[in-house]
């Protein structure tokens, strides 16, 4: 179907493509991944012809239609449903003339060849196909017929992708369809994708989509197209095999490796750290071997940790919100908020979950309840419009500055060292950053504070792969609690262990793990849906109960924790070979107590762990 040979390619000086090719056949999912600048977007252009090779040659079947989504869906009075039925120009142009022949006089045998010809193309259950698609990607019945002009930017691209779709290319190319959908119509997206009948390449940052529809990948290094069978598990773990050579690739991977298993080991047997630990698990499946084909192999974040306080962070007690005096949007909420909790809200676009987000974060007030908030509270809110609105002018430096007046140049460059701002990309314009490094200067900036709660809206639309598994990896790491609205499924698989359903004007635990959401969304959220859970955590004389407990399992831990702290500086200190005699005998004999101590301190925590599991199931 497509066959690229000996591809060059040059822009401003640079060789993008040297001598690349590539096959690909009729009916074959690809994938293409490489680091961003490498080339992706613009192979799109070449196959499209808008550009034109310094060398070789790229070759498509004779009549193979070409399908892209556009930059934006027009606007004005024309509908959603219209846009997109239009979008398959022949059927388009067989209807209209269809219609002109009624009012004509035709010759019979062409009116029998339009006829026969929209048989062929299912015109007429065209509307309902239509409908279908624009559903799926969140539109209501009475949206697909309002006009174009009255949706935004982020809806208009929606319409664009259902008019791509519906037309139904040979060979469809996708740039980053995800970006502007949520979780609920990616999760469709995904299963049309696994359906669909055609060839289609697909750029994207989205492990778990590389993962799930394509059949092959196609990595764009060097100026090279190198293919790998499978998805991108699979690319990432035969790309390794070739990459991991030498001591360094080797000590790295296994420090890593103990790091996630100490947590594991430290964690799995405690109640209110068994999911997290879970997620600890299914990361350290993944380290055989390393997964480096990122971005940036050294990228790390580091969300500086907040002093603890005391649980709840944040209560509702039947709390109504909304932002018109009498017309609450959300009503009853009875949610509560700890230190280290991992929430995922989910729920459909307009149901919501920004305005519970607003509410979490003091942005908006209660209509009617009771809510909590406990002292010393921040919270650092992730939105995709503050980056935009960085000043274009203004260094990651000065920006951080403004933040922190009176702090010295090291103190700065510290904190933004922990984003992977180095001294030079420091003093960098904002205007003059890639869409991931803003991204990372956003994390800087809502956590320059350390708050003990972070809400983050959608914070991986401009991360690669290696950026969103460093963002997993510190929202981890960080010990305040975190609230995630996000599409990206890898990052919620990897780091929520409780899911909040925000739909019909409530905010309810859902019962089940992302997997079941999955088929809760696809079966069109309908009676035959297991229903969100009305008990499982909710409510505050059920959280109430079970503190005491609570209290008792962290003040055990915290005692472990101190001892065994205490026996490491013993230990160190023995450890001196010019140690006086009697100062070592004093030490043997406090290390003999603290072991003592740490057994009965294990004893005491597994108890009050083990009673807090089985008051909570």
């Amino acid at each position: 179907m497509l066959s690229i040979s000996s591809l060059t390619y040059r822009i401003a000086g640079r060789t993008l493509f040297d001598e690349a090719s590539a096959s690909i056949a009729a009916g074959q999912h690809i994938g293409l991944v490489g680091r961003n600048g490498t080339g992706k977007s613009t192979l799109f252009e070449l196959i499209l012809g808008h550009l034109q090779p310094d060398g070789g040659k790229i070759e498509l079947q004779t009549e193979c239609k070409i399908g892209i989504v556009a930059q934006e869906a027009p606007g004005g009075t024309e509908t959603p449903l219209q846009v997109v039925l239009a979008a398959h120009a022949e059927m388009a142009e067989l209807m209209a003339e269809a219609d002109r022949a009624e009012h004509g006089h035709e010759d019979p045998h062409r009116v029998a060849e339009i006829h026969a010809r929209l048989y062929e193309l299912e015109a007429h259950s065209a509307p309902s196909r239509a409908a279908i698609i624009l559903s799926g990607l969140g539109f209501t019945e009475e949206m697909q017929n309002q006009p174009m002009s009255s949706f935004s930017g982020g809806w208009r691209m929606r319409v664009a992708l259902a008019a791509a779709l519906f037309s139904q290319p040979e060979l469809l190319l996708l740039d980053e369809p995800t970006n502007h959908l949520d979780l609920e119509a990616s999760i469709w997206l995904e299963n049309y994708l696994k359906a669909y009948p055609h060839t289609y390449i697909l750029i994207s940052h989205d492990r778990h989509i590389l993962n799930t529809v394509v059949d092959r990948i196609i990595h764009l290094d060097g100026g090279k197209l190198i293919s790998y069978a499978g998805g991108y598990d699979g690319f990432e773990t035969a790309r390794e095999e070739r990459l991991l050579q030498g001591k360094a690739a080797a000590a790295k991977q296994e420090a890593r490796r103990q790091h996630l298993q100490a947590f594991v080991d430290r964690f799995r047997a405690q109640a209110t750290k068994a999911r997290q630990a879970q997620s600890r698990l299914k990361m350290l499946s993944r380290l055989t071997p390393i997964a480096q084909m990122a971005e940036d192999p050294t990228m790390e974040l580091d969300f500086p940790n907040p002093p603890p306080l005391s649980p709840p962070l944040i209560s509702f007690d039947h709390v109504s919100v909304g932002y018109t005096p009498g017309k609450p949007i959300l009503k009853g909420i009875d949610i509560r908020l700890d230190p280290e909790d991992r929430i995922a809200l989910l729920g459909a676009n307009g149901n919501g979950k920004s305005t519970f987000a607003k509410l979490l974060a003091g942005r908006l007030q209660p209509m009617a309840g009771a809510q909590f908030r406990t002292g010393k509270l921040r919270i650092g809110f992730f939105a995709q419009h503050q980056i935009e609105e960085m000043e274009a002018e203004e260094s990651p430096f000065q920006h951080m500055l403004n933040l922190m007046p009176g702090s010295t140049e090291t103190q700065i460059r510290s904190r933004l060292g922990r984003f992977g701002f180095s001294r030079d990309k420091a003093f960098v314009k904002v205007k003059e950053l890639s869409g991931g490094e803003r991204a990372r200067l956003n994390f800087a900036l809502v956590t320059y504070d350390a708050p003990p709660v972070l809400i983050l809206d959608e914070p991986t639309n401009h991360l690669d792969i290696d950026s969103r598994r460093a963002l997993a990896e510190a929202i981890n790491a960080y010990t305040g609690a975190v609230v995630l609205i996000s599409h990206d499924w890898n990052l919620l698989e990897l780091t929520a262990d409780r899911l909040l359903l925000v739909a019909d004007g409530q905010v309810k635990p859902f019962d089940g793990d992302l997997e079941d959401y999955r088929k809760y969304m696809l079966k069109g959220a309908g009676s035959s849906r297991s229903e969100p859970s009305r008990g499982k955590q909710n409510g505050g004389d059920r959280r109430k109960s079970l503190e005491p407990l609570r209290k008792a399992a962290k003040e055990a831990e915290t005692l472990l924790q101190k001892l065994a702290n205490d026996k490491k500086r013993i230990e160190e200190e023995l450890s001196r070979a010019t140690l006086p005699v009697p100062r070592r005998v004093d030490l043997n004999r406090q290390l003999v107590e603290f072991n003592a101590r740490i057994t009965a301190a294990e004893e005491a925590w597994l108890e009050a762990a083990d009673a807090l599991e089985q008051a909570a199931a």
